[in-house]
């Protein structure tokens, strides 16, 4: 450590000095001779800046960047206004941590309770946290959140995003929770096989809207099934989609979680990426993370503090049902910035270019035979054909487009948002005629 602390040598002998040492000898002499490194660590010397810069580059040159890309699947590319990016661009921002110290953190707080009050608006649900790690987490944390004493069982779509559903398995592996698999049909969730199997153990039914095939789910009748059988029913929700599509409260949710990415956040290789926690005022105890909440001081002003930490690890770890003890901070600051510079008109256009520029596409992939595996989509759809999928991506990516995800040999996972053209999609349909 002593080549990153920046003190001098003399003020390395004062400390030891200070603590009744001679030497750093002296201060490690309880460690036996035989496990100390005698003639350094056998690594190559550093490189210089100008070095580093250089091997950098050429590493990074290897790497591919399409300027037109038809591929979501769980990451989505948006358009993101300048502002987010500025915003979050500022020292006292960017740097900033945990802000356990009110008094000093009060532009922090303010930032991510505006955040929680804008997805709660979003979602309709009446209280957010602060966010967890990314959109998977939520989705394992609501898991846990619906489990009581006598009801340990939850039901899971096999329509939610595969990765989803390895983290939820992971989870409740580690919290003894049962994970039943509820089939899919047709390209949604099967209500009749819910519906038949639900009953009095089942803590939580957990769906994705739309799903990972960009289907939307009958999410109104899943969940009368779920309440019928007096479980708690979850909902994971592309935010996007919240600018045309009914909000989780309308129907009927009792936890909204999802990835926070497409709101201000750009592609990048796994991340940072945030998952957002939504939940009714019945629940807010249950809500693992943090919560900022507003107050007043004593003089009357408009304060920001952390809400509810007694419940959390930090402080009963013995007692956690969660170990999410931090929050993306900084990827929530750029989803409240995104959030408030596009507002509640700006997110319906963006949803909706996002659904209509899809079905353009579809169209003209099914004029050239590529059919439609299922029709009621948002802005992901299922291509079925005769040609190989690695073929066809091959022939896009040889022309600069990044197109959609292969399920298997012969469909493929196609994506649409706000920032495709109508160029870039009759270039798609093109391609792949000539193909």
């Amino acid at each position: 450590m002593g080549s990153y602390v920046p003190n001098t040598l003399e003020e390395r002998q004062a400390m030891l000095e200070g603590m009744g040492f001679q030497s750093m000898d002296d201060l490690f002499k309880h460690i036996p001779e035989e496990v100390k490194i005698k003639n350094g660590l056998d690594i190559p010397e550093g490189m210089s800046e100008l070095e580093v810069s250089r091997r950098m580059k050429k590493i990074a040159g290897k790497n591919r960047v399409f300027e037109t890309i038809f591929r979501g699947a769980g990451a989505y590319r948006h358009y993101i206004p300048a502002i987010v990016k500025t915003v979050i661009s500022k020292e006292n921002l960017l740097t900033a941590y945990t802000p356990y110290q009110a008094e000093i953190s009060q532009g922090i707080l303010q930032s991510i309770f505006e955040y929680q009050t804008m997805i709660s608006d979003l979602t309709g649900m009446d209280v957010s946290n602060a966010c967890v790690y990314d959109g998977a987490t939520a989705a394992a944390e609501a898991v846990v959140m619906c489990q009581e004493r006598k009801r340990s069982k939850t039901f899971v779509s096999a329509t939610v995003h595969p990765d989803v559903m390895a983290v939820i398995r992971t989870y409740c592996f580690g919290n003894g929770v049962e994970i039943v698999e509820i089939p899919e049909k047709n390209g949604v969730t099967d209500l009749e096989f819910l519906a038949a199997n639900i009953d009095d153990t089942t803590a939580g039914v957990l769906i994705q809207h739309p799903n990972y095939y960009g289907n939307l789910e009958d999410a109104a009748a899943i969940g009368e099934i779920t309440h019928g059988a007096g479980a708690r029913y979850v909902m994971c929700v592309n935010p996007i989609t919240l600018g045309v599509l009914k909000s989780p409260r309308e129907y009927g949710a009792d936890i909204a979680v999802g990835e926070g990415q497409p709101l201000g956040l750009s592609l990048g290789f796994g991340g940072p990426y945030l998952g957002f926690m939504t939940c009714t005022e019945k629940l807010v105890r249950k809500l693992p993370g943090r919560i900022v909440g507003q107050t007043r001081d004593h003089n009357g002003k408009v304060g920001y503090v952390l809400t509810l930490q007694a419940r959390e690890q930090h402080i009963r770890r013995e007692k956690a049902s969660s170990n999410i003890c931090s929050n993306q901070a900084l990827c929530a600051l750029a989803a409240g910035v995104y959030m408030a510079s596009v507002g509640s008109e700006g997110l319906k256009e963006v949803a909706t270019q996002c659904t209509s520029k899809a079905h353009y596409l579809a169209e003209g992939l099914k004029s050239i035979g590529f059919a439609l595996e299922y029709e009621n989509f948002f802005h992901e759809f299922v291509t079925i054909s005769d040609k190989d999928s690695s073929k066809v991506l091959e022939a896009l990516e040889a022309e600069g487009i990044l197109g959609g995800l292969a399920l298997d040999e012969k469909r493929i996972l196609w994506c649409c948002t706000e920032v495709n053209t109508k160029d870039e999609m009759d270039a798609v349909v093109r391609i792949l005629k000539e193909v």
